[in-house]
């Protein structure tokens, strides 16, 4: 116990300087905790980032509250220790006089290392999930995910054979509802991912009563079904980013959304799609919740749980100088 009680000190500091490094961009004054250069150097074209992105919106950083949560030890020796933690920050910023706060969870593996009679984080692996988007053209592993349950979850009553007559209003209210509910968990409800953004997504556009496009392929229509004796029963296009985009640029019914140039045409319970690499492909999907002072988007999002957050992810270490954004306006009527 002793030994934890040493190293846990050591991620306290850690933690309060990645509270200042959110909102205060000058060079640090204070000893550093972390000695991994490529994190210091990582971090440092963060902060710079960070600051030219919060000057061009007019806003600025208030305070960040951050709490860590030992989530494993892997190793807690004399010497050494290597524990993973997740970051709950909660981040406020002011804007046109308003005050504003978003939410994001992170996961960090750190590595203690005795020093000099105390400790220092040697090393620290961040995961960046968002860049590691879900397969398609491929079965899906069942490893790959967290199995909730074997039967259907919704049944064919429920999905549907074919086109409705009727139309109906997308409930943008309740899409942001269920998406403000569901941020930070996964909804019991319905299988929970690994990469879990697109999935989350969907079921806030079917909250939100978009109706669900059976087809009983896997690589055509929208739709979720569960676990089926053990086979995984969903669509691409509820799980994966690039599959969402290609069903939503190309559907003519039920769901249906048009391509918009500038974020600040999008409404409430829209999408947008992220390509960070520029290659055409898409990796990351979030769905629109809020909007700031000046009237931009403001998002949630799974994988890296994010709640009310800007909506360009410039402050995500996925994000680089190639990213393209895929903004889609969901329609009002089904």
């Amino acid at each position: 116990m002793g030994l934890e009680r040493e190293w846990k000190s050591a991620l306290y500091t850690y933690v309060n300087q990645y509270n200042r490094c959110e909102i205060d961009y000058r060079p640090q004054t204070s000893e550093r905790i972390v000695t991994d250069p490529d994190f210091v150097v990582e971090r440092g074209e963060r902060m710079a980032r960070l600051d030219e992105w919060y000057r061009k919106r007019r806003a600025v950083p208030l305070r960040s509250e951050t709490s860590a949560k030992l989530v494993r030890t892997l190793m807690d020796g004399q010497e050494e220790a290597v524990v993973d933690v997740q970051l709950y920050s909660r981040l406020f910023y002011e804007k046109s006089g308003i005050t504003h706060r978003e939410d994001r969870i992170e996961r960090e593996r750190l590595t203690f290392m005795r020093q000099s009679g105390g400790w220092i984080i040697g090393r620290v692996e961040r995961e960046v999930p968002e860049r590691r988007p879900a397969g398609e053209g491929r079965p899906f592993q069942q490893a790959d995910f967290v199995q909730a349950m074997n039967r259907p979850l919704l049944n064919r009553e429920v999905l549907g054979q074919g086109r409705s007559s009727r139309q109906q209003a997308y409930r943008r209210d309740l899409a942001v509802a269920y998406a403000d509910r569901w941020w930070n968990a996964g909804n019991p409800a319905f299988e929970e991912f690994d990469v879990d953004c697109t999935n989350y997504v969907s079921q806030c556009l079917f909250a939100g009563g978009a109706p669900i496009h059976y087809t009983g392929r896997r690589e055509a229509g929208w739709w979720y079904k569960g676990y089926v004796n053990g086979s995984e029963m969903w669509s691409y296009s509820w799980a994966v980013s690039n599959s969402l985009e290609r069903y939503l640029s190309g559907s003519s019914w039920g769901l249906t959304a048009t391509v918009v140039d500038r974020p600040e045409q999008l409404m409430l319970g829209d999408v947008i799609l992220y390509d960070w690499d520029g290659d055409g492909r898409f990796q990351h999907s979030t769905v629109v919740t809020a909007f700031d002072a000046g009237g931009m988007p403001l998002v949630n999002a799974h994988t890296v749980s994010s709640r009310h957050r800007y909506w360009d992810y410039r402050d995500s270490y996925a994000w680089t100088e190639r990213t393209v954004y895929r903004l889609f306006h969901i329609a009002d009527e089904f």
